[in-house]
């Protein structure tokens, strides 16, 4: 059973987060362990699996950085450790900004290599929008989708950048 399932909305890469929110309560409500303290110890090993299950679905599903990753998962288009290759251009410019950083002096210097980054993720992002927006588990072919499993190893690269840039 995936988190999608487990709190019985569909597959998005835009879950609603009151939604989300929701069910996580409603889950909650059924499945926290504090009920189930007079049980059988197996009823009470199920209730802890079912709470701590939706306590991973919840951190998941109200992080669109976490939701994009699982639903490559999901659709057995992510592996653990994958070694992926991405285009030589996109290393190159890559390898360029990561050389600006190294060289920044100054906050006018890191500002402006943000909004560097930031055009280059808009860049990465915009042909993947309506993808993204459209989807659709079982109906998406799975090949429509290796453009998202593109973006987020794209998207990996240049978040550690952003992150040196702290």
């Amino acid at each position: 059973m995936n988190y999608f399932e487990l709190f019985e909305i569909p597959v998005s890469f835009f879950p609603d987060p009151a939604v989300v929110s929701k069910k996580y309560l409603m889950l909650q409500k059924k499945f926290h362990p504090d009920f189930f303290a007079n049980a059988s110890a197996e009823e009470q090993a199920e209730a802890l699996a079912q709470s701590s299950m939706a306590n991973k679905a919840l951190q998941v599903l109200k992080d669109p950085a976490l939701v994009l990753p699982y639903i490559l998962e999901i659709n057995e288009l992510l592996s653990v450790n994958e070694n992926y290759q991405l285009p030589p251009h996109f290393l190159m410019e890559v390898m360029d900004l990561n050389e600006q950083v190294m060289e920044v002096t100054d906050d006018v210097q890191k500002d402006a290599l943000r909004l560097q980054l930031k055009q280059l993720e808009d860049d990465i992002y915009e042909p993947i929008k309506g993808l993204l927006e459209s989807y659709q588990m079982g109906i998406t072919p799975k090949e429509a989708m290796l453009p998202i499993k593109d973006y987020y190893f794209k998207k990996k690269y240049l978040d550690r950048i952003a992150d040196e840039l702290q």
